[in-house]
């Protein structure tokens, strides 16, 4: 088996779990490992330290199976990751979450770098977004069509990271019946219809349920302002819990199209709600100019960074939305305000809400810290996999 082994002092985080080895941890390669394979991770002299998925296009150049360098990466020892995987989601429901989609497969937080699997239903949707689980591709989808009740599994490696892996982006079925044009799916009192094939990460934000839910908490009487809305679940959300009325604005005219359907699939009278399509940076600074006031607004924007060296400017971005969403809060109100950018910090994000507030005047409190739903578990190994952040702030 091909070997990497580690610079001089570099073993400390396989050590202790971390399944990411950078190109410049490595000192030197033996054997020539093809792209996926698995190789023998050693310290500097020799010392084995484990297995793990060569990748030698990325940055990450080794991502860690395996801490048990005599193991095998084979049928049993997946069959066992995703066993463990399945069991830590049997618990939900008894968290209070009643839903048919969730997470199945949570990558490195459940000891499969790279493997994302979520459940709509009776199918399944995953992502091979590393170099190792595209290399054990048929093998997981053996293990996976065993899970019950299925109809079928469909592909969505189509995030630009799989580039950075040196792997094409893929999108089809992998096994079984395709899937419908739109799935319905339920979450607590509301349902939804969701666009596996086309929709956003696998089709809808499934990290968000539990945050919607504490929407739901405040919301009765009020209007909301759900900006990056999608496809409207906050605003349904909100709306079935005692909201007046919700405008949602997104770029997007398909995710508004479907936004309306899932509000008629809720019962929501078309004069309770409002989409409009547009930026939300310039529709807010418009709002701002008409002298616009909302009791809540929700700030849940794509990621705005994907690298180190964006960092400085994607933080000018989440300090101008959420300027801006403080200008329009009435006296009193709530700004529930979101990053999913994995490279900015919670003490970051903070800050940058602190001084959003600092500028627009306001006196602001957080009232709670929220994160992603338990089925998007954060292993104790993995800090990078808490990368949902959000407050709930009453603003004055």
């Amino acid at each position: 088996m091909p070997t990497v082994e580690l610079a001089r002092g570099r073993e400390k985080s396989v050590i202790n779990g971390h399944p990411w080895i950078f190109s410049g941890a490595i000192d030197r390669i033996k054997g020539s490992p093809g792209i996926g394979e698995t190789v023998k991770v050693a310290a500097y002299g020799g010392e084995p330290l484990g297995l793990g998925a060569f990748s030698p296009g990325s940055q990450i150049r080794v991502r860690m199976w395996s801490n048990d360098p005599d193991g095998d990466i084979d049928r049993s020892f997946f069959r066992l990751r995703i066993e463990r995987a399945v069991k830590t989601r049997v618990s939900l429901p008894a968290a209070g979450i009643e839903t048919t989609a969730y997470r199945l497969v949570n990558g490195e937080s459940d000891w499969l770098p790279g493997l994302i699997v979520d459940r709509y239903g009776d199918f399944l949707v995953c992502q091979f977004l590393s170099a190792g689980p595209e290399y054990f591709k048929d093998l997981f989808l053996s293990l996976l069509s065993e899970l019950k009740p299925l109809t079928g599994i469909f592909e969505r490696s189509d995030a630009d990271v799989r580039e950075k892996e040196g792997l094409a982006l893929k999108k089809g079925l992998l096994w079984g019946c395709e899937p419908p044009e739109l799935i319905e799916i339920t979450e607590g009192p509301c349902r939804f219809l969701v666009d596996i094939r086309a929709g956003q990460k696998t089709g809808f934000f499934l990290d968000q349920r539990a945050n919607r839910a504490r929407l739901a908490a405040y919301c009765n009487g009020a209007e909301l302002l759900n900006c990056f809305s999608y496809t409207g679940a906050f605003a349904v959300r909100a709306l079935k819990a005692g909201a007046l009325f919700a405008t949602n604005l997104d770029e997007s005219g398909s995710a508004l199209e479907l936004c309306s359907r899932n509000m008629e699939l809720n019962g929501i009278g078309r004069q309770r709600f409002d989409n409009l399509q547009g930026n939300a940076f310039k529709v807010l600074r418009q709002y701002r100019e008409q002298g616009r006031r909302f009791d809540i607004i929700v700030l849940d924007p794509p990621r705005f960074v994907d690298s180190r060296s964006h960092l400085m400017r994607a933080s000018r971005g989440y300090k101008d939305i959420n300027l801006l969403a403080l200008n329009l809060l009435r006296s009193g109100g709530y700004l529930f305000t979101f990053s999913c950018s994995g490279l900015l910090s919670p003490e970051l994000f903070l800050k940058i809400v602190a001084d959003a507030a600092l500028d627009a005047g306001r006196e602001v409190r957080i009232l709670e810290r929220l994160g992603q739903a338990p089925d998007h578990p954060v292993g104790l190994h993995f800090p990078e996999g808490n990368y949902l952040k959000g407050l709930i702030c009453r603003v004055w």
